[in-house]
């Protein structure tokens, strides 16, 4: 089953930008990928016009995720910083709505790296003011067209979200058809007894998937069960984009956020053409038979 294949922007420059874009896509057409995720960091660096030239120029397809942090909190206490989680997401599903993207994606139910021990009635106030912000949001993504995908996070990256039980269970409660899953390969690693029953479990809520490996490195270089993801996968009917979504620490910023200490490979061109290569034998399902 043919899916399109991405490379975040996570790899190639942080925050990205503009300035960035063309030599960037050119770099990830060379390599043989459709889609280029484009995760939106700094809004003011990154426009509509210039994202959509450089896709129309590489013959690309683009892909919006978005970037949580602190001041993007969707399950703060304080409602005035809801205010600002919900309005950058808003940007980004009007960016998506613009560049063709299909969904907004990432765990945008609070910000990346709150991770604290909390009474079960405040976890459940979050989770409460997450839905009501998620849902405010994906009303505005379903007059655009423009899907919203959760993103469960490992446990040391969030307290609310870790687990595809979880995930459905915060989608059930935003009320939306159109809120679904992303998930990701390394978070899943940590979180799942099973990445195939996840995967099962989540069926057609799962709108995105992001793969890295168990080290946050080249997919197929450690000891993820990529042939029971990918059947999972076959055995949903997924056909939605598969994005590589590794870090290396010359993108300072980001490794400092993953706690990346070393390198996981030998450049983020290596990492970038090993992953296309591994992805498009392993997607072959008689590959996996």
């Amino acid at each position: 089953m043919s899916r399109p294949l991405g490379l975040s922007t996570f790899l190639l420059a942080s925050p990205f930008s503009d300035e960035d874009a063309r030599l960037a896509f050119e770099e990830v057409a060379a390599l043989g990928y459709d889609v280029v995720e484009v995760c939106v960091e700094d809004p003011g660096r990154l426009s509509a016009p210039a994202l959509t030239e450089a896709a129309r120029a590489t013959g690309l397809d683009v892909g919006v995720c978005g970037a949580f942090g602190p001041e993007r909190d969707l399950s703060h206490d304080d409602p005035r910083q809801r205010r600002q989680g919900v309005d950058y997401l808003r940007g980004c599903i009007d960016l998506a709505a613009a560049v063709g993207s299909p969904h907004v994606a990432g765990p945008m139910y609070a910000s990346t790296g709150k991770a604290r021990m909390l009474p079960p009635d405040e976890r459940a106030q979050q989770f409460r003011w997450a839905a009501e912000s998620i849902r405010e949001a994906a009303d505005h993504a379903g007059e655009r067209g423009v899907t919203l995908a959760i993103e469960p996070l490992n446990r040391f990256e969030t307290d609310l979200v870790n687990t595809v039980e979880r995930g459905l269970e915060l989608c059930a409660a935003t009320g939306r058809d159109n809120v679904g899953l992303l998930l990701d390969t390394f978070h899943m690693n940590i979180e799942e007894k099973h990445l195939g029953a996840a995967v099962r479990l989540a069926g057609d809520r799962v709108f995105h998937v992001q793969v890295a490996e168990n080290d946050r490195g080249t997919p197929g270089s450690g000891h993820v069960p990529w042939a029971e993801f990918f059947t999972a996968l076959d055995d949903i009917g997924y056909r939605g984009q598969v994005v590589v979504e590794s870090f290396l620490p010359t993108v300072a910023e980001i490794a400092r956020a993953v706690s990346l200490w070393r390198p996981v490979a030998d450049s983020p061109q290596a990492l970038a053409r090993d992953a296309i290569a591994f992805l498009h034998s392993t997607l072959d399902p008689a590959a996996r038979s």
